[in-house]
């Protein structure tokens, strides 16, 4: 009889394979990383700081009622309107250099604002601010997403980044109302000419930047054309808010800035140094990323619109105590972008976007049962804190999304259009959802509390349909893939 087989000892006893090791920043990625959330947390501020202001600043310097909305127009105008260039020129010039510039051009403006005596001065000011905007956003992702590479660290990076970008439109709002109210409106542009020095001070021997081995050709007549488009669709969208959408101007403006951006696309084509190749337009990454983003910006900076109409006209909140109130909305999108990029590492990005825009969109729904009681505001702050999550679930899986599988030397592009997607998003939100309500209570004939409930409620029942809609064409259209290791 022949013996037993026996076993191997080793084998028996041969350990567990060990568990992927989680990479760690090192000391100089979290300067970078703290520097760069900085003044990206500060730029989303500026959006929305004077919001609650806009009464008291108009008062002070003589705006009148119709032109008041200029303060905010002028900014977003030049914000959208030139990032998109200036995202390309980081590429060819440098992302530090072009940083750092658009930081110094943004302290000078701020504080060129404060010191206003006349209308003139400030919407100059303003339109100054919006240009460091459209430099500085697009650098300082461009310059975070270089520092990271594809994985878990870019993911936990712009996770943070979209955090604190959502976050800051929210602290914005409260902070306008506390220094308004305990100092002066020339506080809100104050506050940012300290931060914008110290990172000036900091950013050169701290960040790092690949330089351009040539001096590549800049596309004029794409920069002329996509400029022009963004610029004149921008101007139509901020004017249907407070014209009508069938206004000849905003009409002629949509229709001119759509037709430019046409233009565009064919100009892109053939030139021979496109400012943006349509080989990327045609990703369907960067298609249906960017068209995720720009839903999830339009749904939830005009939702903040709809709830501070129904939160001073129907409940009768002051500006201070409604800028208070989305204090839950600003703790819930910090835990949406910290858990959206671990979301993305271990989900991947098409799951991340789906799941955020159901919750999203489920949070939003939720609010069409708000009454004319106070009581009614506990439903508001559940609802904003759990669909803010939602939203920067969607936000962190955009950015991902559209950042990702190109080459370094394109990454100034991939965030400009990003950030252009950010904030077309943010500047068409409230004047399409403001149509909607407004319609509404025209509609009605009831201008009072039981009338603007009414034309909210349409607008959130709208807000929450548009969400659910990206999100599932995302589920549908994106890729399955998740982000390289």
């Amino acid at each position: 009889m022949s013996a037993p087989s026996q076993t191997p000892q080793r084998n028996a006893t041969a350990p567990a394979a060990a568990p992927p090791v989680t990479p760690r920043m090192t000391g100089r990625q979290k300067l970078v990383l703290t520097l760069l959330l900085g003044a990206q947390f500060m730029i989303a501020v500026d959006f929305s700081i004077l919001n609650v202001a806009l009464p008291v600043v108009g008062e002070g310097l003589g705006f009148s009622l119709p032109n008041l909305q200029w303060i905010a127009t002028s900014f977003a105008l030049a914000a959208a309107g030139f990032t998109l260039l200036f995202g390309r020129i980081a590429d060819l010039v440098g992302r530090k250099r072009l940083f750092v510039g658009g930081m110094v051009v943004l302290g000078l403006s701020s504080a060129l604002g404060g010191l206003a005596t006349s209308p003139e001065v400030l919407l100059t000011a303003r339109v100054l601010q919006g240009l460091a905007t459209a430099a500085v956003t697009p650098a300082g992702l461009a310059l975070l997403t270089t520092a990271f590479k594809e994985g878990p660290l870019r993911e936990r990076a712009l996770g943070l980044n979209g955090a604190l970008m959502s976050a800051g439109f929210t602290a914005g709002a409260i902070l306008g109302g506390l220094l308004t109210d305990l100092l002066s409106w020339r506080w809100a542009f104050f506050v940012n000419v300290p931060v914008a020095a110290l990172v000036v001070a900091l950013a050169p021997s701290v960040i790092t930047d690949s330089r351009p081995a040539g001096r590549p050709r800049l596309d004029l007549p794409g920069a002329a054309t996509v400029t022009g488009g963004l610029l004149l669709l921008v101007y139509g969208l901020t004017q249907a808010g407070t014209t009508g959408w069938t206004a000849p101007t905003t009409l002629v403006a949509l229709l001119a800035g759509a037709a430019l951006l046409i233009a565009f696309w064919f100009v892109e084509k053939k030139a021979a140094a496109p400012l943006v190749p349509v080989r990327i337009l045609k990703r369907r990454s960067v298609i249906w990323g960017n068209a995720t983003g720009l839903i999830a910006f339009v749904t939830e900076t005009s939702l903040v619109f709809l709830l501070t109409l129904y939160l001073q006209e129907v409940l009768g909140y002051s500006p201070l105590a409604t800028g208070l109130a989305f204090g839950v909305l600003g703790i819930g999108t910090v835990i949406g972008g910290t858990l959206g990029g671990r979301a993305v590492g271990r989900f991947g990005n098409r799951t991340t976007i789906v799941t955020g825009g159901v919750i999203q969109a489920a949070a939003t729904l939720s609010l069409v049962a708000l009454g004319t009681s106070g009581a009614w505001i506990w439903l508001l702050l559940a609802a904003t804190f759990i669909g803010g999550i939602g939203n920067m679930l969607m936000i962190v899986g955009f950015m991902v999304t559209a950042t990702s599988g190109l080459p370094d030397d394109e990454q100034g592009l991939a965030t400009g259009l990003a950030t252009m997607t950010q904030q077309v998003g943010i500047t068409m939100g409230i004047p399409v959802m403001s149509a909607i309500a407004t319609a509404r209570i025209s509609a009605l004939g009831d201008p009072g509390p039981e009338g603007v409930l009414s034309g909210v409620s349409v607008a959130i029942l709208v807000n929450s349909a548009l969400v659910l809609a990206g999100a599932l064409l995302a589920g549908a259209f994106l890729a399955p893939r998740r982000p390289k290791r």
